[in-house]
């Protein structure tokens, strides 16, 4: 007869292990003869050797595996794409440095050719005389440029294949150039030169302010949506007004907020280009980087030329 304090026999006490209790008594690891089983045993969700209900089934992964690579955030975001902007970190310095100079080389080339195209405009006469004569001329380039300017700002295809990027942009180029030229055709050789100089004054400070400043423009993108609509609005207005008599404080106002409201674009468009902001363009995007920026020196240039230049 057992003692009272003894424990039941192991049979009872563990029905699914029939035999003689393992070495080293109850309670003590146990080997069993021939090995553990493999797992799973004998498949997933089927009553199994030792478990009435088998092994459960594991669970599969929420979310794919995350790969941080040189293109992702910690948050596994993809960081800056050419319509979505993304976080301004970029993990390579040297993929951002070849960015940043392939993109003002490239502007540098569009300065040229503008500046080449306005002076031949201004200096040369019979030029100026003919585009003044033939306005259909800059009416033809202005369509050039806004089906170019289209094209390379909202599909990704032709602005990130090579050669056709290049081709779009150049064509761009010379349909702006063309349209700059002829303005400053109608206006007088001393006010263009002072407003391409007060334009490269200023582009080189906005420029050398974005590379030191701590205040990130970028954050501020509702607000230049405001500027833009508020530009877009103010023109509208002017020339429908401008059309049934001139008035010339309205035209100066105008003038005066273009300059202002491209110049702060200026700002904005060099940190999207720059990065180590909250938002930037991909490296991928320098035909994008490159066609902002240049747009806005044109533009502030054009509004200059209007406020401090007097018509011949």
């Amino acid at each position: 007869m057992s003692h009272p304090s003894a424990p039941p026999p192991y049979e009872d006490r563990n029905p699914l292990y029939p035999g003689p209790p393992p070495p080293g008594g109850y309670g003590q690891p146990t080997v069993l003869p021939g090995g553990y089983p493999p797992y799973p045993q004998p498949g997933y969700g089927q009553p199994g050797y030792g478990h009435p209900a088998g092994y459960p089934q594991p669970m599969p992964p929420v979310h794919p595996p995350i790969s941080y690579g040189p293109g992702h955030g910690y948050d596994g975001e993809e960081r800056a794409v050419s319509d979505n902007f993304g976080s301004g970190e970029w993990s390579d310095r040297k993929v951002r440095h070849a960015f940043i100079r392939k993109v003002y080389a490239i502007i540098s080339v569009q300065l040229l050719i503008t500046v080449a195209i306005i002076a031949v405009f201004t200096f040369v006469k019979p030029v100026g005389d003919f585009v003044r004569a033939n306005l259909a001329v800059y009416y033809a380039s202005y369509a050039v440029f806004l089906v170019t300017y289209l094209t390379l700002a909202c599909c990704q295809g032709p602005r990130r294949r090579f050669p056709w990027n290049i081709i779009l942009l150049t064509i761009f180029t010379l349909a702006l150039g063309f349209m700059t030229g002829t303005i400053s055709s109608v206006h007088k050789t001393e006010a263009v030169i002072i407003a391409m100089i007060i334009t490269a004054v200023v582009s080189i400070s906005v420029t050398i302010f974005c590379f030191q400043t701590k205040v990130d423009f970028t954050s501020c993108t509702g607000l230049f949506c405001v500027l833009a609509i508020v530009m877009m609005v103010t023109g509208i207005v002017t020339a429908i007004v401008l059309s049934f008599k001139y008035i010339y404080w309205l035209h100066m106002v105008y003038a005066a907020l273009g300059a202002i409201c491209f110049t702060l674009f200026l700002a904005y468009d060099t940190q999207l280009v720059l990065g180590n902001r909250k938002h930037t363009i991909s490296p991928e995007d320098y035909i994008t980087g490159a066609l902002q920026i240049y747009t806005d020196i044109v533009y502030i240039f054009t509004f200059v030329l209007q406020l401090v230049g007097s018509r011949n």
